[in-house]
Parts: structure tokens; sequence; C-alpha cells
């Protein structure tokens, strides 16, 4: 078998390292490259009343080449779109600040831990994954509804004389997209923490640099890798979501998965959903891959 897979290789003129490498490549352009031109193709033409409904790229159908981009025009000018990203964007970075900011004592704690409780910590961060997301999400509607849990407990020890609306509102959507997202930024400063060289930390002390200082200008610095990680692990899924707001949100909660789901189930309009989600793909990507660029010719750099 090694050695017909050897001659298939060698007649198609890959060596074995170059077609093990060749592998990820050819999943991702499967996977992740085709989808997207399809996505493109379809965010360039316009609704049809037909199946699929929209008009073709060639033939009698075909749009002129002057309104291949009138989908995203609309963007630009429809105050739904304009709202339902800034809402999207708003949401996903006030998450973001608020994972890193309860996300790094906790992976600094785990990092300093002894390794048998620093197993046992991690095991619990990964825990809520063997659940279903659904399930978790309907959970905190128990939670956070006027006769959940949280008001009852509320109610119980005095702290209010009514039930609190939370569910339904923006901190209820935050609350859902901290708790669904949090491990992926834990994780990732876990794991650049839990590599630092400690003895920066002590020669900082022998010279006499106070705890806090040491961590702004030594451990700061050290896992900002870790911290843009985490925060683009939490930002970019949560620029899309759809289930927290839907679930959590309630109707006056208007985000761009949602419009997505509307433009795409509801009103069949297939390209205008598409070039949504194209304008989300290329607000993200664009950004993501000139922060890799300037950032490798910054490590490129002569020092």
């Amino acid at each position: 078998m090694g050695t017909q897979l050897h001659r298939l290789l060698s007649a198609l003129g890959l060596r074995p390292r170059s077609a093990v490498i060749l592998v990820p490549y050819l999943w991702l352009t499967i996977f992740f490259v085709v989808p997207c031109f399809i996505i493109l193709k379809i965010s360039l033409a316009q609704t049809l009343i037909a199946q699929p409904p929209y008009t073709p790229m060639l033939g009698p159908e075909s749009i002129p080449h002057e309104q291949l981009f009138d989908n995203f025009k609309r963007l630009g000018q429809d105050l739904l779109y304009i709202i339902a990203y800034g809402n999207s964007l708003k949401l996903a970075a006030i998450s973001t600040a608020l994972c890193l900011l309860i996300g790094y004592p906790m992976a600094y704690g785990i990092a300093r831990c002894a390794p048998s409780t620093r197993s046992l910590l991690l095991l619990a961060i990964i825990l809520p994954f063997w659940t279903s997301f659904l399930i978790r999400v309907y959970a905190w509607m128990s939670i956070l509804g006027k006769e959940g849990v949280l008001n009852d407990f509320l109610l119980a020890i005095g702290v209010i004389n009514e039930p609190l609306q939370i569910l339904y509102t923006p901190t209820a959507m935050y609350i859902g997209i901290v708790y669904a997202y949090l491990p992926f930024m834990i994780l990732p400063l876990y794991s650049n923490l839990e590599k630092m060289d400690m003895s920066l930390l002590e020669a900082a002390a022998d010279l006499g640099c106070r705890p806090f200082k040491a961590f702004c200008v030594i451990t700061i610095p050290l896992s900002l890798p870790g911290i843009i990680a985490g925060s683009l692990l939490v930002f970019i899924p949560a620029v899309g979501e759809y289930v927290i707001p839907e679930l959590l949100g309630g109707p006056d909660a208007l985000m761009i998965g949602r419009v997505v789901y509307n433009e795409f189930a509801q009103n069949r309009d297939w390209p205008m959903s598409s070039a949504v989600a194209v304008a989300i793909l290329l607000a993200l990507v664009i950004p993501i891959m000139a922060f890799q660029y300037f950032q490798s010719k910054a490590q490129e750099a002569p020092k």
C-alpha cells in the first residue's frame, strides 16, 4: 500500500512532505474558499422568483454589469443594515472587553497554580463544552427571567422589592455572550502565561520594582499575543452571533445575525443575505490580515 501511494505521488510530481502539507490547504479550499466564492457569486445577483431564487451570472436572465454591486450599495443606504452592523460591533466589542477583564485574572491564577489544581481548573473551564450550546442558552433564560433563579435570590436576600426585567435586554445578551465565549479568552491567555519565565519577575523585584508595576511592564507585554488571540476568538464569532441575541435579547434586538436569517429564510432574498454576510467577512478579515502583515514586518525588522 505504501509503495503504491509513493508511486501515485511520484506520478503527480509530489513528494511525501509536499503531499502532507497539501492536505490542510485542500481542506480549506473545499470547505472555506469555495463556499466563500459561492456566497460572493450569489451576493452579486438579484432576487428572482425561481429556484434558486436569484439571477444567474451568465445567460439571458443575468443582470447587467453596472447592477452587480446594487446589493452592497443598499447596505450603505438602508438604515436597517447600518443599525444592525453598529449594534453587532458594539455587542462584540463590549463582550470582548468584559471577557478580557474576567478571563485574564482567571488565566493568570490558573497558570500560577500547582499542576494538579491546574488540571482541575482547566477541566472546569472546558466542562461547559460537553453540554449543548442551545441548552446552556435556554438555561440562562430560566435564570434571568422575572420568575427565574436570579430574581428569586435577590428577592430572598432583600436586595430588590420586585422582580427585575433582565431577560430580553442588552444586559442579558452581554451575560450570554460573556458566558459562552469566556473559555475562548481564558485558554489562549493561559497557554501564553503558563510559558512565561517567572525569573523576570524575580529580577524585577530584586531591582526594587513593585509587583503592580512589574505586572504592567513585564507580564502584560509578554502576554500580548495571548490577549490578541483570545480577543479575536471572542470578537469574530460574537459579531455574527444569532442564537444568543435571538433568545436572550428578545424581538427588539436588531443584530446582523438576525438580519441575515430574516433575509435568507423569511424574505427569501438570498442575494441580499449573501451581501450582508460578505460585508461581515470583509469587515473582519481585512483588519486581521493587515494586523498580521504589520506584525510580521515588525518581527522581521532588524533590532
